[in-house]
């Protein structure tokens, strides 16, 4: 299937956006960490870009650092909830039966509570930290790519080549990684896309309830946080933390629109997964 150039350049644009934010502490001009209480609230000028926030710290130095902390935070969990979802989605859906009915009703209990309330719940449970920030976006991201990759799965199996592979005698790990895999590729790499910008919110949201990363590390969600009683003082406080944050979810939501759309896949299917 041939690309078209707008897929490629919004997909680029995603992979330099997500490497510079990774390779953000190697390119903050300051350390955003130390505290020049002399240098507090100072506006934007070409020694401070961004200016610097209520404890004199450079507001620049800390986004670029801080999109390390949301955007590492945000892969690793989407690596996490792709590597658990798809194998169980490609086993539920080819082998059936009773591991496929228990995987089906427990994603069905999962989606009937909003993302946002399970994840605030168990933060709030474990407590703030890193580790516990990923466990709750797995718990509830995993779901989607276990339902859309079984669907699909369930869907091939009622092809001609898929029949010709069973009858052949093949045996169960070839039909699946030689002829089930490649046909969940395009509709789970268009998943992950879209959920990049959703996972990057949901981290940022949990961090500015104080669930997320602990201070005083640098975190976007968190950075808006305290910007909040000094916004009439300086917006930027606010509104720098809020446009990084705008930019990646807006980039990669247009990127996985674009992938979805590429890979003629209902985007309702994509978000939902239904399963049949």
């Amino acid at each position: 299937m041939t690309i078209n150039r707008n897929t490629v350049t919004l997909a680029t644009a995603v992979v330099l956006l997500l490497l510079v934010g990774l390779a953000g502490p190697w390119l903050a001009p300051h350390d955003p960490l130390r505290v020049d209480l002399s240098q507090a609230l100072l506006p934007s000028s070409w020694q401070h870009l961004a200016g610097t926030d209520q404890l004199g710290r450079d507001i620049w130095s800390r986004i670029l650092t801080g999109g390390r902390t949301t955007v590492g935070i945000s892969m690793l969990a989407l690596a996490l909830s792709a590597g658990i979802g798809v194998p169980l989605g490609l086993y539920s859906g080819y082998l059936g039966g009773r591991l496929d009915w228990v995987l089906m009703r427990l994603c069905d209990a999962f989606m009937a509570l909003p993302e946002y309330v399970v994840a605030i719940v168990l933060t709030g449970l474990l407590g703030p930290g890193v580790l516990n920030l990923v466990f709750a976006i797995v718990v509830v991201k995993w779901i989607g790519y276990t339902r859309l990759v079984r669907s699909i799965v369930v869907e091939e199996k009622t092809r001609d080549y898929f029949m010709s592979a069973r009858i052949s005698g093949a045996r169960t790990t070839r039909i699946i990684h030689r002829h089930l895999v490649p046909h969940v590729i395009g509709p789970v790499l268009s998943l992950v896309t879209l959920d990049i910008g959703k996972i990057v919110l949901l981290v940022a949201s949990l961090s500015f309830l104080g669930l997320g990363v602990p201070q005083p590390s640098p975190e976007w969600g968190a950075m808006l946080n305290e910007g909040r009683a000094y916004f009439g003082r300086t917006s930027l406080l606010m509104f720098a933390p809020g446009l990084a944050i705008f930019v990646v979810v807006l980039l990669t939501s247009l990127a996985g629109d674009a992938l979805a759309r590429q890979y003629s896949t209902d985007p309702t299917r994509i978000t939902t997964g239904a399963a049949t």
